[in-house]
């Protein structure tokens, strides 16, 4: 991975409204989160939609309520504290990308794209391992793809997460569905993180490529072309997407439902696939097409940002031993994780 790949560039991009005169940003400026003293927001499923309604807001078929309680009872969420008034003044939110692990297309060296294709024991290691290193860090809503590899890889991460929250996916399909994985333990709900499943999140599909073997197809159509399929951003594969098609979805998604999340400081994980995270990065970053193209994500290997007073600011991969290094950057880190260690010591 090329180092000059992740710092941030001059520029601006826009897609789909992600700039200040955006329907997303109307959405946030009219956006109201109650706070108490202590914690994360408890979600109630409810119908799709964005409508406001008198309990609060719904954000693709989860309604965040206007109460809030512990992240991490009795610990009180250092990155989501103060009054509504102080909070508009300085902020933080967490924001941890992880490309899936290994999938079995992978290991075999193919053109996996949208095909809903599981983990390979590598690739289940490798979530395992992100989850390890990020374990310190909060983690108040998940986002996924609607595909099993990211699911996966969310599910085994956070299971090595020290708060111990368990991960449930939210089931919005149809009523029968929502009703039937309603929670009626409020106890329950507040050690649950919900994990919501967007199809905007998949990988960029690759139309006629998706299972052929990407050795043979070089052979066949020639390395030049499959290198332009693959790399260029806006020539698609036949039938396919391009890298730009993939952004246009991907991005459009975060700018308007994971963005007001954190913006209304919750902490946020996003496990999905390369093209989508590197769309996402894209507009994180500020990175031009000709940029993006030459970008690399490894499997498993999750990236931390902080968004503070509306911008975000990449800090790279908390991998041990430089761990300390990334909690050092924010108090509030540093503070979850020593409240974290005090409670489970």
């Amino acid at each position: 991975m090329a180092a000059t790949a992740f710092h941030p560039f001059s520029g601006a991009i826009r897609v789909n409204g992600c700039c200040s005169d955006s329907p997303t940003k109307r959405v946030f400026e009219s956006f109201s989160v109650k706070l108490g003293s202590r914690g994360s927001a408890v979600y109630l499923i409810s119908s799709v939609g964005r409508e406001r309604h008198s309990s609060g807001w719904k954000l693709n078929g989860v309604q965040a309520s206007s109460s809030r309680t512990s992240v991490a009872e009795p610990i009180s969420s250092p990155l989501n504290h103060g009054t509504n008034d102080s909070r508009k003044k300085s902020y933080e939110a967490a924001l941890i990308l992880i490309r899936h692990g290994e999938s079995l297309w992978n290991e075999k060296n193919l053109f996996t794209g949208c095909v809903d294709v599981p983990l390979t024991k590598k690739g289940v290691e490798e979530a395992i391992e992100a989850g390890k290193r990020i374990s310190n860090i909060p983690v108040d809503m998940i986002f996924t793809s609607a595909l099993i590899r990211a699911q996966m890889t969310a599910m085994l991460a956070m299971n090595q997460h020290r708060r111990k929250k368990v991960p449930i996916i939210m089931h919005n399909e149809s009523d029968r569905a929502r009703v039937w994985s309603q929670i009626y333990s409020e106890e329950t709900k507040k050690q649950s993180i919900p994990v919501v499943t967007a199809w905007q999140l998949n990988e960029r599909m690759y139309g006629e490529l998706q299972g052929l073997n990407k050795q043979e197809t070089a052979d066949r159509y020639g390395k030049e072309q499959v290198h332009e399929w693959r790399r260029s951003y806006d020539i698609p594969p036949p039938n396919g997407e391009s890298l730009e098609m993939c952004a246009d979805r991907a991005v459009a998604y975060f700018t308007e439902h994971i963005e007001p999340q954190l913006l209304s400081g919750k902490n946020v994980m996003i496990a999905a696939h390369g093209n989508s995270l590197r769309a996402i990065i894209m507009y994180l970053d500020k990175l031009t097409s000709k940029e993006v193209i030459s970008l690399e994500l490894s499997t498993g290997i999750p990236m931390l940002y902080i968004m503070k007073n509306g911008r975000f600011i990449r800090r790279g991969s908390p991998v041990a031993p430089t761990e300390v290094g990334v909690y050092a950057y924010t108090r509030s880190l540093a503070a979850y994780r020593q409240k974290l260690d005090e409670m489970l010591h």
